[in-house]
C-alpha cells in the first residue's frame, strides 16, 4: 500500500497592529486564512491585511525530511521540555532554528495546529509519513497520563537506537552490493573496450588461440553486441524486484524470507529484527500501552514481513490469554535465550526491563556482526577481483607467450 503524500499547511503574509497600535508584519502558517486571522488575534495582533504567500518559481527545492531529522527533533523537544521549556515555545525554538527548511515547515505547522486547539498527538497524527502510530500512541499516552516529558525522552531514545540499527543493517546490505556492482562494471569495461584491442592484435597471428583466450574473446564479443540487453536486464530486474516488494505482499514475503537465509547477511537481518521487536515492545510496554495493542506497533517496526506476520499471530494468541513467552516459542522465530528472558520478565513483572536487555544485546550483536563481515569481506573482495582481472590478463597474454616459445 503506497504512502499518502503529506501536504503541509500554507504560509500567509500579514500586516497588522500590535497592542500599542504599532504597524507590524510577518508570516504565519495555518490551514486557511480564517485560522491564520484567529491565530494572530490570539497572539494580540489585529490583522489588517493577510494573503497567501506566493510560491517562488526560482526557489531551490526544499530538502526531504529524513528519519534522522525526526530522531533529532524527538531528542531536542524532550530535552527542552525536561528543562522546563513549554511545548509551544520548544516547537517555536526548534522550528525556527532547524537547518532543514522542510522540517521547519513541518514543526511550525504542527505548532499552529496545537495552538488552534488540537492535541499534540492528533497534530502529529496528521503527518503519518513522518510520525508513525508508535510515536503518536506514545505521545497520546503521555498527554493522557501527564507524563509527556518522560515519554518524549523514551521516544527520543527509541528513535536514536532504531536509526543507529537501521544504519548498521543498511551498511551490511549496501557494502557487498556496491562491491559486486564495481566488479561487474570493471569487468564490462574490460570486455567492451580492452579485450577488442587484443582481438585485433591476435587476428594477424595466423595460429589457433588457446581455449581460455577464445572463451574470453567470445565473451567480449557477446558483451559488445548485447551490452544494452545485459545492463537493461539487470537494471530492469532490480527495479521490478523492488517495485514488486512494495506492491505485492507475496513478493515481499518471499524476498524477506530469502534474505534471512543468505549466509552472514541473513543472521544480521534476523538479529536486527529481534532487536527492533524487543526495543519497540519495551518502549510501548513502559509507556503503559496494553500488550495486545502494543503488538500492532511492534509488528510494523520489525522491518521484516516474516517477523511482522509472526508477531500478528502471536498477538492473536496473547489476546486469548496465552503468555507472551509461550507464543514466542510457538512462532519459532526467536532463540531460546530470548524466550527464557521474556518468561523471567513476565514472572517477575519486569518485562520491559528484560526486553530492553534483549534489545541492547542484539543491537550489540548486529554491530559486531557488521564489523566482522566488513573485515572478512575486504580480503575476499581483493581475492575475487584479483582472480577476475588475473584471468583476463592471463587469457590475453597466453597467445603472446605461446608465440614467444615458438620463436
Amino acid at each position: 500500500m503506497a504512502k499518502k503524500k503529506v501536504k503541509l499547511n500554507p504560509v500567509f503574509i500579514w500586516q497588522g497592529k500590535d497592542k500599542n497600535g504599532n504597524r507590524i508584519k510577518g508570516e504565519i502558517t495555518a490551514e486557511n486564512i480564517n485560522l491564520a486571522k484567529a491565530l494572530l488575534r490570539r497572539q494580540g495582533t489585529v490583522p489588517i491585511k493577510i494573503k497567501k504567500k506566493p510560491k517562488d518559481l526560482f526557489a531551490a527545492k526544499k530538502p526531504p525530511i529524513k528519519p534522522a531529522d525526526i530522531a533529532v527533533f524527538s531528542r531536542m523537544i524532550a530535552t527542552m521540555m525536561s528543562s522546563g521549556v513549554p511545548l509551544m515555545q520548544s516547537m517555536q525554538i526548534i522550528g525556527e532554528g532547524h537547518e532543514n527548511a522542510s522540517m521547519q515547515d513541518l514543526i511550525l505547522t504542527i505548532k499552529a495546529d496545537v495552538e488552534s486547539g488540537t492535541s499534540f498527538a492528533e497534530s502529529l497524527g496528521k503527518h503519518p509519513l513522518y510520525f508513525d502510530d508508535l510515536f503518536v500512541n506514545l505521545v497520546n499516552a503521555g498527554e493522557q497520563s501527564g507524563t509527556l516529558e518522560t515519554l518524549l525522552h523514551e521516544i527520543a531514545i527509541y528513535k536514536e537506537k532504531t536509526e543507529a540499527l537501521k544504519s548498521k543493517i543498511k551498511k551490511a546490505l549496501v557494502y557487498p552490493i556496491s562491491i559486486l556492482v564495481v566488479a561487474f562494471v570493471v569487468t564490462a569495461i574490460l570486455m567492451i573496450f580492452v579485450i577488442p584491442q587484443f582481438e585485433t592484435l591476435f587476428a594477424g597471428f595466423g595460429a589457433e588461440l588457446p581455449g581460455l583466450t577464445q572463451f574470453v574473446i567470445g565473451l567480449s564479443q557477446f558483451f559488445q553486441q548485447w551490452w544494452w540487453l545485459i545492463f537493461g536486464s539487470i537494471i530492469g530486474g532490480v527495479y521490478a524486484l523492488l517495485e514488486g516488494k512494495k506492491r505485492s505482499r507475496k513478493v515481499q514475503h518471499f524476498f524477506d524470507r530469502a534474505l534471512l537465509k543468505v549466509p552472514v547477511i541473513g543472521a544480521i537481518m534476523e538479529k536486527g529484527a529481534i532487536a527492533r521487536f524487543a526495543r519497540t515492545f519495551a518502549t510501548m510496554f513502559k509507556a503503559g500501552v496494553p500488550m495486545v495493542e502494543a503488538m500492532l506497533s511492534v509488528a510494523g517496526a520489525t522491518g521484516n514481513i516474516v517477523f511482522s506476520d509472526g508477531t500478528m499471530k502471536m498477538r492473536d494468541e496473547v489476546s486469548t490469554g496465552t503468555q507472551l513467552n509461550v507464543t514466542m516459542k510457538h512462532s519459532e522465530l526467536f532463540p531460546n535465550m530470548v524466550v527464557q528472558m521474556v518468561a523471567i520478565g513476565e514472572e517477575s513483572g519486569a518485562l520491559d526491563t528484560m526486553l530492553e536487555k534483549v534489545a541492547d544485546f542484539y543491537e550489540s550483536e548486529v554491530d559486531d556482526a557488521v564489523d566482522n563481515m566488513t573485515a572478512l569481506m575486504e580480503p575476499m573482495i581483493m581475492a575475487f577481483l584479483g582472480v577476475v582481472i588475473g584471468t583476463l590478463v592471463i587469457a590475453m597474454y597466453l597467445p603472446i607467450f605461446k608465440l614467444g616459445a615458438v620463436v
